[in-house]
C-alpha cells in the first residue's frame, strides 16, 4: 500500500467535495426542473440527461471509474449502448401498438 502525503489526500479532498457540490447542485435543478412548463416528453428528456450527467460523476469520481485502464471504459460503454438499444427496441415496439388502436 503506498503512502499519502497530506497534500495528495487534501486533492483527494477537495475533488470529492466539489463533485458532492455539483451533484447538490443538479439536484436542486432537477427540482428546479420540475416548476417549468415543459411538455412530458421533453420533462423526460431534461430529467434523463441531468440524471446522466450525475451519474457519469458518480462512476467517474466515487466508483473511481476516471481512472481504470481502457478496458473497463470499452466494457461501461458497450454496456450503455446495448442499454440504449434495448430503449429503442422497447420504445418502438410501444409505438406500433399505438399505431395499430
Amino acid at each position: 500500500m503506498s503512502i499519502h502525503t497530506t497534500t495528495d489526500i487534501k486533492s483527494h479532498v477537495k475533488v470529492y467535495v466539489m463533485v458532492f457540490a455539483a451533484l447538490a447542485v443538479l439536484t436542486l435543478v432537477t427540482v428546479g426542473a420540475t416548476y417549468l412548463n415543459l411538455s412530458k416528453g421533453e420533462a423526460i428528456f431534461l430529467a434523463l440527461s441531468i440524471a446522466t450527467v450525475k451519474g457519469s460523476l458518480v462512476t467517474s469520481y466515487f466508483m473511481h471509474l476516471i481512472s481504470e485502464r481502457a478496458m473497463i471504459r470499452w466494457l461501461l460503454m458497450v454496456t450503455v449502448f446495448f442499454f440504449f438499444v434495448l430503449m429503442f427496441l422497447l420504445t418502438s415496439s410501444l409505438f406500433d401498438q399505438v399505431n395499430v388502436l
